[in-house]
């Protein structure tokens, strides 16, 4: 039963849309103060690269080196979001022209690839890996023993966050503050509240989110380094906010069911079919591409319940 074509589809839809969440709810944080940040998939191939850096040369215990590894990618992604930050609060550039300028410098023909060749990566496998945590007896339950306890730290860590953010931006006095920095940045600042501070904070805290994106997709899906590991993900992590209508517990439904899409070409391989229908592999890309198109028109955005100020400079003199 837990072989069945369903079953392997919905327990890797999880695993392979991990990352997508990881990075759509750093996304919903960024957008949710207002800064649209395109550089998504240029940062979870960054932290791809450097954490399977950090396992492949630290030594110590798995579950020390693996801590590390994400804390690198967190911290080197977070170092690319507050570049994006700095072009786009302090100077007030396009967000998208900065968004996309630094997907490309950190893209397969770009930073990453070049530390991945610098540092001897290619083709080189993990040393350590997220493994799956609960015991054998656990994951052989049929159809849920796969599908929830056939998971890896980070799916649980992530469903963790999922609520965390989600009471964070409705619950908290700082996310309803962020809220208000998205919707209209002039009253915000009327309140008291530093707008700037705001966007900053919290695009570099989406930034860490899609570093840990990164590594999950190096650590715990892909085996072995190969150049352009995150395949366009970051991505459909944006297409996934749009969708989700930038609520966390929706991003959560998504990631899945964009991940289950992901993993099906995959899952029929595995049961003998050879030639895997070409729609199932790019119907999420698509689909993130109608999501781009309609996020880069202002009034589509509002009719989708995007934030107000999305996308939108601050000028305190303006108010």
């Amino acid at each position: 039963m837990n072989n069945s074509l369903l079953v392997v589809v919905l327990s890797s839809g999880v695993a392979y849309g991990t990352p997508l969440l990881y990075a759509a709810l750093g996304e919903v944080l960024a957008e949710r103060s207002g800064v649209l940040n395109l550089g998504v998939e240029g940062m979870m191939l960054v932290g791809a690269v450097m954490s399977f850096w950090t396992v492949q040369r630290v030594h110590g215990g798995s579950a020390v080196v693996l801590v590390a590894a994400l804390g690198v990618a967190a911290l080197a992604a977070a170092a690319m979001a507050a570049i994006h930050a700095f072009l786009v609060v302090t100077l007030r550039a396009n967000q998208i022209v900065s968004g996309l300028a630094l997907t490309i410098f950190a893209g397969a023909v770009g930073l990453s690839s070049y530390l991945a060749n610098d540092l001897q990566l290619a083709g080189s496998p993990a040393k350590y890996q997220f493994q799956a945590i609960f015991p054998k007896s656990l994951q052989d339950l049929p159809v849920v023993g796969p599908i929830v306890f056939g998971q890896s730290l980070l799916v649980y860590a992530s469903w963790a966050c999922v609520a965390l953010v989600g009471l964070y931006l409705t619950r908290t006095r700082v996310g309803l503050n962020v809220r208000a920095v998205g919707e209209s940045p002039a009253a915000a600042d009327a309140m008291g509240i530093n707008v700037s501070a705001y966007r900053y904070a919290h695009t570099l805290v989406g930034g860490a989110f899609a570093g840990i994106a990164g590594a999950t997709v190096s650590l715990s899906i892909t085996p072995q380094w190969v150049d352009g590991i995150t395949r366009g993900s970051g991505w459909i992590a944006i297409a996934l906010v749009i969708f989700a209508f930038w609520r966390p517990a929706l991003c959560l439904v998504g990631a899945y069911f964009f991940g289950a899409f992901s993993a099906l070409p995959y899952a029929l391989q595995g049961h003998g079919v050879t030639q895997a229908p070409e729609l199932f592999q790019t119907l999420p890309y698509v689909m993130a591409v109608l999501a781009l198109v309609l996020v880069s028109s202002r009034a589509a955005r509002l009719r989708f319940g995007a934030p107000a100020a999305l996308g939108l400079p601050y000028v305190r003199e303006e108010r």
